[in-house]
């Protein structure tokens, strides 16, 4: 091969490498959507109810979350996520009454540091407004209403092929519910859950 030759296969192969990694980038305008399994871990003293503070307590538990995302610029997102439904299990007094069903879902506004450059590591930070819905209370006469809340979340992705990511993130979220029972305000359910997620990204 002479020197022209090679120079432009040299020259070839470094501009395809610096499309690759440029494909690997968030860039503006990019879509993306998350999936995988999240572990949730709540306060272990979840408020006390009654005039008698019996402390109520609410389970850790695992399940999906998803996430659906847009970049406006290189390095600002938003992203609408959530969990799928999760039974947690009640004890109130150190007695158990039964499970409740919890369903959050979260609208965040997201910031990548490392946006638009070329690199296979994309860390984010992100902060937003949570709600969470309560449902399928056992104990008769129990109703935990919807929280609204604030929520932050710290993540990264991890490029494994164009379009493909690896993804982890931690998040926190202040989630306060008014417990009624027959009617009556009890007391307030603070779970304040911090979740640990990891899954795929898949970015378009």
């Amino acid at each position: 091969m002479n020197q022209h030759r090679f120079l432009t296969a040299a020259l070839l192969s470094a501009g395809a490498l610096i499309a690759s990694q440029a494909a690997l980038a968030y860039q503006a305008g990019d879509v993306f959507v998350r999936g995988g399994i999240a572990q949730t871990d709540v306060k272990s003293n979840n408020g006390d109810l009654t005039a008698d503070n019996l402390r109520l307590n609410v389970s850790d538990e695992r399940g999906l979350y998803y996430g659906l995302g847009y970049l406006f610029t290189d390095q600002i997102g938003i992203e609408l996520s959530g969990q799928e439904k999760v039974e947690h299990d009640l004890t109130l007094g150190g007695g158990p009454i039964g499970s409740i069903d919890r369903m959050p879902v979260n609208l965040l506004v997201n910031y990548y540091p490392m946006g638009g450059m070329d690199s296979r590591v994309q860390p984010y930070v992100g902060a937003g407004l949570n709600y969470t819905r309560f449902s399928g209370e056992e104990l008769p006469g129990l109703d935990v209403r919807r929280s609204y809340g604030v929520i932050g979340q710290v993540g990264v992705d991890l490029a494994v092929a164009q379009g493909v990511m690896l993804n982890g993130f931690v998040s926190y979220a202040d989630v306060s519910a008014d417990v009624r029972l027959g009617g009556d305000k009890i007391g307030e359910a603070k779970i304040d859950p911090m979740t640990i997620g990891g899954g795929i990204t898949y970015r378009f």
